[in-house]
């Protein structure tokens, strides 16, 4: 079976991008700089579990990232007859973290992602695959990472505690080559 990748942030630019109605609603949020409501984030990820092409069997990314959204989430995968198997924790060392984050960059026209130093692409600024400008998202420079990061340790263990609680549960060293990681998740 193939296993659709729900990515929250990518998901919501889309929405922007395509001009729907959600996506117009959190585009106000956005540019008064503002966080989008997670009931927004949720109607839209319903509206993509919901789609009828979407495949049953999906992994998030990216969301709940607190113990309220998790609830949230309970409640709308129930509304819509879906069930959570499991839930993913990617144990990454924090320096490690920083370091793919901050040396992170994605090409303007594809989205292709590099990380200069562990996967740079063969010119510099410019992407591998289409030949577009690459560059670094506001939210990978140092500053904002260090503050991500913060926030996702303050919101993230009553997470695990919450999903350990109700044996969800498993935890992946995400401290090894990416071909590893993603044999221990499928």
């Amino acid at each position: 079976w193939q296993t659709a990748h729900i990515s929250t942030g990518e998901i919501l630019r889309a929405a922007v991008k395509n001009g729907t109605e959600l996506g117009k609603m959190a585009q106000e949020h956005m540019h008064k700089g503002n966080l989008v409501p997670d009931s927004l984030i949720l109607d839209i990820i319903r509206e993509t579990l919901t789609a009828p092409t979407f495949s049953p069997n999906w992994m998030m990314d990216g969301f709940p990232r607190n113990l309220a959204q998790a609830e949230a989430f309970d409640g709308m995968l129930k509304d819509i007859h879906q069930e959570l198997m499991a839930v993913l924790n990617v144990d990454v060392p924090l320096d490690l973290l920083i370091e793919r984050l901050v040396y992170r960059y994605s090409c303007r026209n594809c989205s292709a992602a590099y990380n200069l130093k562990l996967n740079p692409p063969q010119s510099e600024g410019v992407c591998d695959q289409c030949g577009g400008e690459l560059y670094q998202r506001k939210d990978d420079q140092r500053e904002s990472v260090e503050n991500r990061l913060q926030v996702y340790q303050d919101q993230t263990q009553p997470l695990i505690d919450y999903y350990e609680s109700r044996h969800l549960l498993s935890t992946v060293n995400g401290n090894q080559p990416i071909e590893k990681v993603k044999e221990e998740i499928y």
